[in-house]
């Protein structure tokens, strides 16, 4: 019975991971601020923005050990202080839309790059209002490690912080195969209008 007891715990542990997984995926792979960063930056300046990448993931972890630890909480007690962050994270986003909308089309000059950094995908990161809400629900939902909440927490939070990086780095990819793709200037045009448009909307979504 105890063989059977601990194949049956295994089990459930395992189903409850997955069950998991693909909640966050859905959660924090669907578009928002920064995916639809990543998919421009990654269309103007290629692997180069990596360092954007890196930073984003930094701020997306930073996010969620907020949401988890309660943070965010004593972060709303201190006035403007999320209102400043928002404003940092809309301000570029918008810089980033005009950025991509007048992008010469064509072969993009170093010139016309986003001018991204680590810096600022941190910022957007740890300012980004989809990943406060994603992780709350995720907290939420299915318990991943009975009679331990802190265990419970910290799984969540690894495997939120592993998804995030699995499906932004895919996203980013496509945002570097549009950049590699044989576009007609016509074409690109209407690429760069929609993917700043998508910002735009993006930044909106952030402010409000």
């Amino acid at each position: 019975m105890g063989r059977l007891a601990r194949a049956r715990d295994i089990y459930m542990f395992s189903v409850a991971n997955w069950l998991f997984m693909a909640t966050a995926v859905a959660l924090l792979g669907s578009p928002g601020p920064g995916i639809a960063a990543l998919l421009a930056v990654g269309r103007v300046e290629g692997w180069g923005s990596l360092r954007f990448y890196a930073g984003l993931q930094l701020g997306l972890a930073g996010a969620f050990g907020a949401t988890a630890i309660g943070l965010l909480s004593l972060l709303e007690a201190i006035p403007f202080a999320v209102r400043a962050m928002t404003l940092a994270s809309a301000g570029y986003l918008i810089y980033l839309a005009y950025q991509i909308a007048t992008a010469p089309v064509g072969s993009t000059p170093q010139s016309a790059q986003a001018r991204s950094s680590l810096m600022s995908g941190f910022v957007l990161g740890i300012s980004n209002p989809k990943a406060y809400i994603a992780f709350a629900s995720l907290l939420a939902s299915q318990t991943l490690v009975e009679h331990d909440p802190q265990v419970d927490v910290l799984l969540k939070w690894v495997l939120c912080v592993i998804v995030a990086i699995v499906v932004d780095i895919a996203w980013l990819f496509v945002g570097v195969r549009l950049r590699r793709a044989a576009l007609r200037p016509l074409t690109e045009r209407i690429l760069n209008f929609t993917l700043a448009a998508t910002i735009l909307l993006a930044a909106i979504f952030t402010l409000l």
